[in-house]
C-alpha cells in the first residue's frame, strides 16, 4: 500500500449544525435498543465476517475509558460494537444524521455529532461529559476514512481528550475491513477475513508545554496503532512506528 496522497486535505463538514450535538443521556429506552443494536452487530459480523479477536483481556471492563482506532471502512464500528464488552459512545459525522436508514438506527443507539475539520469544542465537551460519567468514548483520531487503507496523519482530538479526561487510551486496530474488501465479498456471499487487535491501555505522560504535550500525545498515540499493524497498513507512521512508542509488534 501507498502512503496517503498529500493532495487530500481532511474533510470538512458542508454544514455546520451544533443543535445535534450532546451527550446522549442513557435512558432506559436507549439502553435497550444498545443491547438490541449489539445482538444485531453480533449477528452481522457472525453471518459476514471470519473475524479474529486478539487481546480481548485488554477491555476495562468499568470505568472512564477512551478507544483510539484506525478508520478502514463503515464495518469498523460494527465490528467494534459487536466485540465489546461494554456498549461504547461513538463520534460520527454529521453527514450521516440525515441517512435514512443508517441515521435513524445512529440517533436511536445515540452518537455525538461531530463536525469534521472544525474545532468542535461542543462534542469535545460532550465527549468529556461521557468520560466524566466513567463511560466508554471511541473515536477515530485520523479524522476519516483512510483514502487506502493505511495510517494517516493523526488529529490532536484524541491526546486533548486523554489529557483533560485523565482517562486511561486503549488503541484497538482492524485489519480486513476496507469497504472494497467486504463489500466485494459480500456480492460474492463469501465471508471475509477481519482482525481486531486490543492492545493494552495506557496514559499520556504530561508535558510543561501544553501545545508540545498534545502533539507528543497524538504522535504516541498513532505510533501506539502503528505498532498493532502489519507494515502494510501503517501508513505515514511505517518508517518509525517501533522505535518512537517502544512497540514491539510487527
Amino acid at each position: 500500500m501507498s502512503k496517503p496522497l498529500e493532495t487530500h486535505p481532511k474533510p470538512r463538514a458542508s454544514r455546520v449544525r451544533p443543535e445535534l450535538t450532546r451527550l446522549p443521556p442513557l435512558t432506559p429506552g436507549r439502553r435497550l435498543v444498545r443491547r438490541l443494536l449489539h445482538a444485531l452487530t453480533r449477528l452481522l459480523v457472525w453471518l459476514f465476517v471470519d473475524a479474529r479477536l486478539s487481546g480481548g483481556e485488554n477491555y476495562p471492563l468499568q470505568g472512564p475509558v477512551l478507544v483510539v482506532s484506525n478508520h478502514l471502512g463503515d464495518a469498523d464500528a460494527i465490528v467494534g460494537v459487536a466485540f465489546s464488552p461494554r456498549l461504547p459512545e461513538l463520534l460520527a459525522k454529521t453527514e450521516l444524521y440525515d441517512f435514512p436508514i443508517l441515521g435513524k438506527l445512529m440517533r436511536a443507539y445515540g452518537v455525538i455529532w461531530i463536525h469534521r475539520g472544525f474545532p468542535d469544542r461542543k462534542a469535545l465537551r460532550a465527549a468529556l461529559q461521557g468520560l466524566d460519567e466513567q463511560r466508554m468514548v471511541c473515536l477515530a483520531p485520523e479524522g476519516r476514512e483512510s483514502l487506502n487503507g493505511a495510517l494517516e496523519e493523526g488529529t490532536n482530538g484524541a491526546a486533548y481528550l486523554a489529557f483533560k479526561s485523565k482517562a486511561p487510551v486503549l488503541p484497538v486496530t482492524f485489519t480486513g475491513t476496507e469497504n472494497w474488501r467486504i463489500y466485494g465479498n459480500l456480492k460474492r456471499l463469501r465471508r471475509t477475513q477481519v482482525s481486531i487487535t486490543v492492545g493494552p491501555p495506557f496514559h499520556l505522560q504530561p508535558a510543561d508545554d501544553w501545545r508540545a504535550a498534545i502533539q507528543q500525545g497524538t504522535r504516541r498515540i498513532m505510533l501506539t496503532l502503528a505498532d498493532q499493524l502489519p507494515l502494510e497498513y501503517r501508513g505515514v507512521y511505517a518508517e518509525n512506528s517501533q522505535t518512537a512508542s517502544g512497540g514491539t509488534n510487527s
